[in-house]
């Protein structure tokens, strides 16, 4: 089966970690030589790539084809104007893809469904490429493109008009597909299809071994917050909880962002200075050793769909604390995996921290929880569902074709 990949989240040499678990599921679909895929992943038009642009310079130092493990990546230019950015991304997203899909297809690659990831404004820019190349759509729905855009009026009149289109929408979890029933989409275009977590990549190490190769102090627990620094994913609750801990408890931070200065401000405010280890970008590949290293991971996130990250830290059998929103409930889901935090607060944090120390899992147990979301499932039902599609969508225009 054809199928072309659609989604601003992919991974490129730019920002090698942006979206790669959009990436994994269609590696892992591919692994099982039943598609052939090829990936249009727009890249907002900027005019610069010196550094000092910071996040933006990225987008002009894009590559506009890349090559990533085997499979072609295009990264066609759409225009995103400041503030009215917003409504018009779809569009603008849509046409400024359209040369690149129609050269696809002129090149021989006959897609036989869209596969768009971030239902707004990917997923609704998709359902116009969908329309005019008369293709089976699938969307998956990943977390704020559906629990903060709905807000408002415009994104989700687009959205609603997408599901409807979709031969099928995905959540990667159910929350979301809850959410985008209660939007009025029809049940029955309704899938979830969790992330699953590659077990190979992702490992227990020896924790004393983790220590030492990444310099800490054998004698400290350790607390590990990962993700963009941004105040979304709550590294400022994790810094001030520390506050009120044992003074033996330290903060590891693993990303980059906006607020490191500020984080970095506000440990020092906070006399946590040489509690609080930041350090920077960690490439995939060496998580598993942060992940080993700490005592457990914490996620104080105020928006979530799937977060990879809790199922990547209980691979290496390192137990999370987490907030309880989304589809966090259904990863943290028993005491092997971690605690849900009652609130999104420093004082809940702490609390979910102690109730955890006095009832740590077995390293094994919280392994074997991971071990329950391994890719296989996912990968066979997104297989399916695709077949289904577009197999109905055969029929469709058999039927249609007139008759002599």
């Amino acid at each position: 089966m054809k199928v072309l990949l659609f989604s601003t989240l992919y991974p490129s040499e730019q920002r090698p970690i942006h979206g790669i678990f959009v990436e994994t599921r269609l590696r892992e679909l591919m692994n099982t030589g039943r598609v052939d895929a090829r990936v249009v992943a727009p890249v907002p038009w900027f005019p610069f790539k010196s550094d000092r642009f910071g996040e933006y310079a990225k987008f002009g130092a894009t590559a506009r084809h890349e090559i990533r493990y085997g499979l072609e990546v295009h990264h066609p230019r759409y225009f995103l104007p400041p503030r009215i950015g917003m409504t018009l991304a779809p569009f603008s997203m849509a046409l400024g893809a359209l040369g690149t899909v129609h050269r696809l297809r002129r090149e021989g690659f006959d897609f036989e469904l869209i596969d768009a990831h971030y239902y707004y404004p990917d997923g609704v820019a998709a359902a116009l490429l969908a329309r005019w190349f008369s293709t089976p759509l699938v969307v998956t729905a990943r977390g704020t493109d559906l629990n903060l855009m709905p807000q408002y009026a415009i994104p989700r009149r687009l959205i609603l008009n997408t599901a409807k289109l979709a031969g099928a929408s995905i959540g990667v979890c159910q929350a979301l597909m809850d959410q985008l029933q209660e939007l009025g989409a029809d049940p029955g275009k309704l899938h979830t299809l969790r992330n699953g977590v590659d077990l190979k990549k992702f490992t227990p190490e020896p924790r004393d071994e983790a220590r030492r190769r990444l310099g800490l102090d054998s004698g400290n627990r350790y607390l590990l917050s990962v993700g963009h620094l941004i105040e979304r994913k709550g590294h400022f609750v994790a810094i001030e909880a520390l506050a009120l801990m044992a003074p033996d408890v330290c903060l590891l931070v693993v990303g980059e962002g906006p607020e490191r200065a500020m984080l970095e401000a506000q440990a020092k405010r906070l006399g946590l200075g040489a509690r609080v280890h930041f350090a920077g970008m960690v490439a995939q590949q060496d998580l598993k050793w942060w992940y080993s290293a700490a005592d457990a991971l914490t996620l104080c996130s105020s928006r979530e769909g799937w977060a990879n990250v809790l199922l990547e830290s209980m691979a290496c059998g390192t137990p999370v604390v987490a907030t309880n929103i989304w589809g966090t409930p259904e990863v943290v889901s028993n005491p092997a995996a971690g605690v849900l935090m009652e609130s999104r607060t420093p004082k809940a944090l702490m609390q979910a921290w102690t109730k955890l120390a006095s009832a740590y899992p077995a390293r094994e147990a919280t392994r074997l929880h991971a071990e329950n979301f391994s890719w296989e499932s996912t990968t066979e039902g997104q297989w399916a569902l695709f077949q289904e599609l577009v197999r109905a969508h055969r029929a469709s225009a058999v039927r249609s074709f007139p008759t002599p």
